[in-house]
């Protein structure tokens, strides 16, 4: 998965994730309700999905791993900048905490 720079393109990127996610609990569940069912096509089909659903977990476990990264590293250049200039901090602050205030008022 590509990762996108717009806020579209993270919020399309994160409901990807919720429905995959989805997809493997609801094939968790499949597979599981099928479990006493019998015959080679079955057989088949279950290992079909069981190895598909190792890789989606798989998937998601390593795009969690990156998108923690990404939020530690935004984290602390954050935390950088701030220590390195807080005046300027205290005043991108309250300018936004402004700006919030106006379009609160407005409604």
């Amino acid at each position: 998965m590509t990762e996108s720079t717009t806020a579209t393109g993270t919020v399309s990127r994160e409901k990807l994730m919720e429905d995959l996610k989805a997809v493997v609990n609801d094939a968790e569940e499949l597979l599981k309700a099928t479990a006493n069912q019998t015959g080679e096509k079955i057989a088949s089909v279950r290992a079909k999905a069981e190895e598909s659903l190792k890789t989606a977990k798989a998937r998601i476990a390593e795009e969690g791993k990156v998108v923690m990264e990404k939020a530690k590293s935004a984290a602390k250049s954050t935390d950088d900048f701030v220590r390195e200039q807080p005046w300027k901090a205290v005043g991108i602050g309250a300018l936004a905490g402004f700006v919030v205030g106006l379009l609160i008022s407005r409604r």
